[in-house]
């Protein structure tokens, strides 16, 4: 088994990061650039940085910041929010990203996973899904952080965007991000055992126990988080270690 990472999750607007319940992320928890020098040093094994107005807005992702963001960033950086072309990823990637996050823009091109997993390989390419859960217990994709409906199935778009070529899945259930009640290990479980490329787990997670169940329970290959690292006492760190108790398997520091 591939070792589980821990992935902090920083939702970026305007000139600062904020947290919300149900992508409606409204409260500021704080600067881009302290965030990732605190990340730095609590054991993450990577960082997702998406801008959630790019797509909503129409503006272009910010390169210069993101170069700034990469030079002090010592994890795998991920980059979303905003990319609708093979010029944009490339900008990003020269600035310093180590992956980019695609959502939005393949709902009208999906051929954009074919052409960034061709040109720089499929383990850049994050495809991102938000999920919203119907009355009736389906799911159903959604873009422009949670706006629009697109009437797409997750698990038929997530298995048609890894024959495309992406290297991950990031998954997200738009009911319960940010309400710390626990991911949606159904709608995880769903995809998870139905691709055969990574699922990351998101949406939710508001204790370690809620972690290992994304994992054991429905299949995710990592987790990511952001509530429970800003507002409580818990640690990415302190992730790993419930994990390694677990069982799970999980990227440690040498000297432990």
């Amino acid at each position: 088994m591939l070792k589980v990472r821990v992935i902090p999750t920083l939702l970026w607007k305007n000139f600062g990061l904020v947290k919300g319940v149900g992508f409606d992320s409204w409260r500021r928890v704080g600067p881009v650039l302290p965030t990732i020098k605190v990340y730095n040093s609590r054991e993450v094994d990577e960082l997702i940085l998406v801008d959630i107005t790019a797509s909503i807005e129409g503006h272009i992702p910010d390169h210069e910041s993101v170069s700034d963001f990469s030079h002090e960033c010592f994890v795998p950086l991920t980059v979303g929010g905003g990319i609708f072309n093979l010029s944009q990823i490339t900008s990003l990637l020269r600035a310093g990203a180590d992956k980019v996050s695609l959502n939005s823009a393949l709902f009208e091109n999906p051929g954009l996973v074919n052409d960034a997993a061709g040109q720089f390989g499929v383990q850049c390419v994050i495809v991102s899904i938000d999920a919203h859960r119907t009355e009736r217990g389906s799911y159903t994709c959604f873009s422009h952080s949670g706006t629009r409906n697109t009437n797409r199935e997750p698990l038929a778009w997530a298995k048609e965007m890894e024959d495309r070529g992406a290297g991950e899945i990031l998954l997200t259930s738009v009911e319960h991000d940010g309400t710390m009640n626990g991911y949606d290990l159904e709608l995880i479980e769903r995809v998870a055992s139905r691709v055969n490329i990574p699922v990351i787990a998101s949406g939710g997670a508001g204790n370690y126990q809620d972690m290992i169940d994304a994992v054991t329970k429905a299949g995710a290959a990592a987790v990511a988080a952001a509530s429970i690292f800003h507002f409580t006492e818990m640690t990415p760190l302190g992730a790993k270690d419930a994990m390694h108790e677990a069982g799970i398997p999980i990227r440690r520091r040498f000297e432990m």
